[in-house]
């Protein structure tokens, strides 16, 4: 078994000269060759450490000359290792200079020393249990090794000094102090030697210590959240009295970290961020980009100003220290309340980097000037006072115009060059409640497109035209339309497709529209289009003086109240697809099909953004996300998971307007009657992201979807992930590169995402694409539905595309508040958990059914119907009657055409269960309740079989038809102890299927024939379990062992094992053929994918001793039979799934 990639939690980090970044990952060196800007140029990675994990690396430059190489140490846990680093041009080698050291306590911190002869293979060892032992790497021999009197156990140590003689500990001791002891003073090995100091300060045990030889001072991080700068001076001194200079208070939780330079210190913490401070103990910057909660590792290039930050994520980014330098960034008030100025300002709109225009509530409109700081008047109009409507829109050549709109239903439009130039034009007989510019690259370049709505929910499409001089010709009325009628009936944003002659509007209201534009934008536009969205609907409401006999064309497509209540605040197109941003906290992502709008998925970029705004598309393909938190405005950055921008401005119950040109930006407000703007003109971001994160926390499933071949003919896997993060990720694993790619994530959840299910049937091939049904389900009851569509992608670092078709919901809360009329007790329990999802086998579209092990103790089954977008729940149990862990299905064909569906449930009594469920499935399918969205829940009853397998908790099962018929299943428990049984289904006559009441049992039922188990076959809970092939079993364990078993005559028999870096699995998936090898994949505190490559040929399987108890037509285990049909051909590897 070979591990092809490992993603595990990064806990080591250091710079190695001026272009190497070196990386502990589990028991992994990675190492990062880094360009002039800080980005990656290429990786290495090799393992060292063999079953320990990396916690610190130490370098040692060679003295002699020649090709750029480095000595380097690394340690963790009880294991040490010494390598030597050579680059030559782009490749980078890593040899071991000695062998793998397995010591006798853990390791703390290491020093290179220099020995009395001049020898440089001396490290210094500080031990977990307050020791310090002198070892020689070359010898492979401990030389001394001297104790503390204060024995205890410590949680940092610090080792200072550049021989055995010179050197002195800190130590942090459990007593939340540090000891500061010099191991000469040891003279005898057996006498233990007096701490020269004790430094107090801390209520927390100290996890960081860090010493500034050139400023005399000692840092320390602590349990209680705070860094404390020690004045120490020089440590080889005599005793002195240790004074604390700083205490610093910044991070929301536990300081793992702390490093000292000579302008700043940093730190990093469980609160996932990494805080620079000044010597005053002020924040300096604060970088916050990992996903979940904790940093691990820390590294700092101070001539360069790089500092490298490793998280749980198992995510590595390099970030630079800002400094004092001023960078271009302020905040400034624009002194608006002069008294020449006349009114108050309502509304504020940037023109560009250096212009904004404010209007008042007077109908004076003023310019400011960013670069001069200059106001000047533009226009005032005492017709457009005491409501203050503004949009602008910069065009071609540089021509700028304006819009206003006042309480009589009026409209102004002109030139910013020459206000005076301008066009009214009245539309309404009330107040025009809302304008805006549209693009409409088909126009012509003399023309813009301004729509306005007003009251009665009618919405104009207005043609504006204007001269080279840039004065305003003529506004025309192109088109007219009616929005669906509700309290706030104005739109709030528009986007023009002319391709296809439509227009995506959003309102107040929250919904999407969508409408026909074909007459506004040209006769040769309509009859193009005419042909393929034949005509319009046009509605006329004589007797609304509003509408007079304006012609009014209603919504061709409505997604009603989309966004909530409180409006769609944005709406984009890019590359073919529509977004949309509102204040419910998600953008959306949609598409026109069929002149339809199709909802394909929702996201929610960050915690606590609860308003968006609006999205941009930036040109290195960031997507950046507009929004207000709390009282802040905020600019994140979806590529790094970052807040580039937190301005605060008071909320977003304000006018303001935002602008982004190259490397510059300015962010515009009003608050308290005064003018603010944020000016950004920073050069380009020096933030890289040298690995991508996985999860923000443990990995509580993983699904091997199918496999693609890309253009260059290499093959990838596509899996799978989730976390208790509540996100599931959509991940391609390169066979040949041996490299990880994130292809999208899946944030809906709202809760923990604990299971992931695949339809076995959906992996589909078509021309151009493949696409696959994926289930996710955990926390709160909530189950979602999505269809995956992958594709392969030349441009993508993957080779993949990867688009997500959000397809259904379900929540149980949901569920029973529609149902509640039609029951006695509300059987709904707010802390419901999915433990286990899995799709029952047989079914196909364009019903799909779902089985579901629940928290509360019930069996749940689900239909999909994928037309419709309906997510039902059609029938359960609680027979189990205490929380069912684990749930599989299987099926079985009889001598007709006709299925038989089947389910085994396995709860904590250590008992699993075995269902039939096809009366159920076929009842479902054919209600006809399911139109309207319905369906009364059936009763599951009892199971037909109940096996006793184990004395706890079932954590993993899966079940395998063997190709004589039985079926072979296989449970893992917490007890460690793998069960195998043996079961196949009674082919008596059943009843007639038509006359069963809905939830009966239908047939006999299902027989054992044989059961046995492997008492201890893991040290913990084993919770991953395939069976690869009839005679070949792989378990996955706590104990982190990744097990081969094979089955013989009534027996479990170790074929080998290998350590998996990956700790508290949580779960195990398999995929591949015996010809190819087999592909295992394990998540949990990290993801590890592992390669098997079978011996050829099966090997016999475990006869059944019950031979009589065998229905007619089978044979125990893998024997053939005389009258089987040849059907069972294994599958195409990319769709096959174990």
């Amino acid at each position: 078994m070979d591990s092809l990639l490992l993603r595990a939690p990064v806990t080591a980090l250091r710079f190695v000269g001026g272009a190497w970044l070196v990386a502990g990952e589990g028991p992994n060196v990675v190492v990062y060759s880094l360009d002039a800007g800080g980005a990656a140029a290429g990786r290495h990675c090799q393992r060292v450490l063999r079953n320990h994990c990396i916690h610190g690396l130490r370098e040692q430059r060679a003295p002699s000359p020649g090709p750029p190489r480095s000595t380097l140490a690394a340690f963790g846990g009880k294991g040490l290792i010494v390598l030597e680093l050579r680059v030559q041009g782009k490749d980078v080698s890593l040899t071991g200079l000695c062998q793998l050291r397995e010591l006798h306590d853990w390791i703390w911190d290491l020093q290179w020393l220099v020995s009395s002869a001049g020898s440089l293979t001396h490290v210094g060892l500080a031990l977990g249990h307050n020791s310090v032992a002198l070892y020689d790497y070359a010898s492979d021999t401990t030389l001394r090794e001297v104790h503390c009197e204060e024995k205890c156990i410590l949680y940092s140590a610090y080792l200072a000094g550049d021989s055995w003689g010179e050197l002195v500990v800190v130590a942090g001791t459990v007593f939340n102090q540090l000891v500061v002891w010099r191991v000469s003073e040891g003279g005898d090995e057996a006498a233990r030697i007096k701490p020269q100091r004790r430094v107090s300060g801390h209520s927390g045990v100290i996890f960081s210590i860090c010493y500034l030889k050139s400023k005399g001072i000692l840092a320390s991080a602590s349990d209680d959240r705070s860094i404390r700068v020690w004045g120490v001076g020089d440590l080889q001194a005599p005793c002195d009295p240790v004074r604390c200079l700083l205490v610093c208070y910044g991070h929301q939780s536990r300081v793992w970290s702390v490093r000292l330079l000579s302008d700043y210190l940093l730190s990093i913490g469980e609160d996932s961020a990494c805080i620079v401070w000044n010597y005053s103990g002020e924040i300096v910057q604060s970088f916050r980009g990992h996903k979940g909660h904790s940093l691990r590792a820390l590294a700092v290039h101070e001539a360069q100003g790089w500092v490298a930050t490793g998280g749980a994520d198992s995510g590595v980014r390099l970030w630079h220290i800002r400094g004092s330098e001023p960078c271009g960034n302020g905040l400034l008030q624009l002194n608006f309340s002069a008294p020449h100025r006349n009114g108050s300002p309502k509304a504020i709109k940037l023109v560009d980097v250096s212009r904004l225009l404010v209007m008042t509530d007077v109908g004076a409109i003023y310019i400011y000037n960013l670069a001069s700081k200059h106001w000047a008047v533009v226009m005032e109009d005492a017709n457009y006072r005491s409501y203050s409507l503004l949009e602008v829109v910069q065009l071609a050549e540089g021509i700028v115009l304006c819009a206003v709109g006042n309480l009589t239903g009026h409209i102004k439009v002109f030139p910013l060059c020459c206000p005076t130039e301008s066009e009214e034009k009245r539309l309404y007989e009330g107040k025009v409640h809302s304008l805006s510019w549209a693009v409409c690259p088909d126009r012509e370049p003399s023309k813009a497109v301004l729509f306005a709505s007003g009251p009665g929910g009618v919405l104009l499409w207005l043609e504006v035209s204007w001269c080279s001089s840039g004065q305003v010709v003529s506004v025309v009325e192109k088109g007219s339309y009616l929005l669906p009628v509700c309290r706030h009936r104005w739109h709030t944003s528009i986007a023009l497709l002319p391709q296809e002659g439509l227009l995506v509007c959003g309102d107040r209201r929250g919904s999407l529209l969508l409408f026909s534009c074909s007459t506004a934008l040209g006769s040769s536009t309509e009859q193009r289009l005419k042909a393929i969205k034949g005509d319009s609907l046009v509605h006329k409401d004589s007797g609304d003086k509003e509408k007079g006999n304006r012609p009014l064309q209603g919504p061709i497509s409505l997604l009603f109240g989309l966004h909530g209540k409180l409006g769609v605040t944005s709406v984009t197109c890019h590359n073919g697809f529509v977004y949309s941003t509102g204040r419910d906290g998600y953008y959306r992502q949609l598409q026109v099909q069929d002149r339809q709008l199709q909802l394909l998925r929702k996201q929610k970029p960050c915690k606590g953004l609860e308003w968006i705004e609006q999205l941009h598309f930036a040109p290195d393909g960031n997507l950046l996300v507009l929004g207000f938190h709390a009282s802040n405005f905020v600019l994140w950055s979806t590529q790094t998971n970052e807040t580039l921008r937190c301005v605060p401005c008071g909320g977003g119950h304000r006018s303001w307007s935002y602008g982004r040109w190259l490397a510059s930006e300015v962010f515009a407000y009003l608050r308290s009657g005064e003018v603010f703007a944020y000016q950004s003109r920073c050069g380009p971001s020096r933030h890289h992201v040298l690995r991508e994160p996985l999860h923000g926390r443990e990995l509580t499933c993983v699904r091997h979807v199918g496999t693609l071949r890309t253009p260059g003919c290499s093959m990838v896997d596509i899996l799978v992930t989730s976390s208790e993060d509540m996100t599931a990720n959509v991940i391609a694993f390169s066979e040949s590169s041996h490299s990880l790619a994130p292809l999208t994530a899946i944030s809906d959840h709202i809760s923990s995402v604990r299971a992931l299910a695949v339809a076995p049937g959906s992996w589909q091939r078509g021309t151009d694409h493949c696409s696959a049904v994926l289930f996710s389900a955990g926390g709160r009851a909530e189950i979602e539905c999505y269809r995956l569509l992958l594709s392969s992608d030349c441009g993508a670092r993957s080779g993949v595309a990867c688009q997500v078709i959000h397809v259904a919901s379900h929540r149980l809360d949901e569920h029973w508040d529609r149902m509640r009329n039609k029951h006695r007790v509300i059987k709904v329990d707010p802390e419901t958990r999915y433990m286990s999802i899995a799709v029952v086998a047989g079914t196909e579209a364009p019903f799909l059914f779902l089985a579901a092990a629940c928290s509360d103790g019930s069996v749940r089954v689900f239909l999909l119907s994928e037309p419709a977008q309906k997510l039902l729940l059609v029938a359960e149990s609680f027979h189990h009657q205490r929380c069912v862990l684990q749930v599989e299905t299987f099926e079985h064909r009889t001598a007709g055409t006709r299925r038989r569906h089947f389910l085994c449930s396995a709860a904590t009594d250590g008992s699993l269960g075995f269902w039939e469920i096809t009366a159920t499935v076929e009842h479902a399918a054919g209600a006809v309740d399911l139109a309207r969205g319905e369906l009364q829940p059936l009763a599951l009853g009892v199971p037909l079989l109940t096996v006793p397998a184990h004395s706890c908790g079932v954590n993993s099962l899966h079940i395998r038809q063997l190709e004589a018929g039985p079926f072979l299943v296989a449970s893992g428990s917490d007890d460690g102890s793998i069960h195998v049984c043996l079961v196949a289904v009674d082919t008596a006559p059943s009843p007639s299927w038509d006359t069963e009441a809905p939830g009966a049992q239908a047939g006999a039922g299902i027989l054992l024939l044989e059961a046995f188990s492997r008492p201890c076959a893991h040290a913990a809970h084993v919770t991953g379990l395939r069976v690869l092939r009839p005679d070949l079993l792989v378990s996955a364990s706590v104990d982190q062992r990744l097990v081969l078993w094979r089955l013989e005559q009534g027996s479990l028999v170790f074929v080998g094992s290998r350590f998996c870096p990956v700790a508290d699995v949580a779960e195990l998936d398999c995929w591949g053929s015996e010809e190819r090898g087999y592909g295992c994949v394990l998540c949990g505190q990290g993801l590890e994918i592992v390669w098997y490559t079978a011996s050829a040929g099966h090997q016999p399987g475990p006869s059944c001793r019950a031979l009589d108890c065998l229905p007619r037509g089978l044979s125990p285990l893998g024997l053939p039979v005389a009258t089987e049909t040849a059907d069972h051909a294994p599958p195409q590897i990319a769709s096959e799934h174990h």
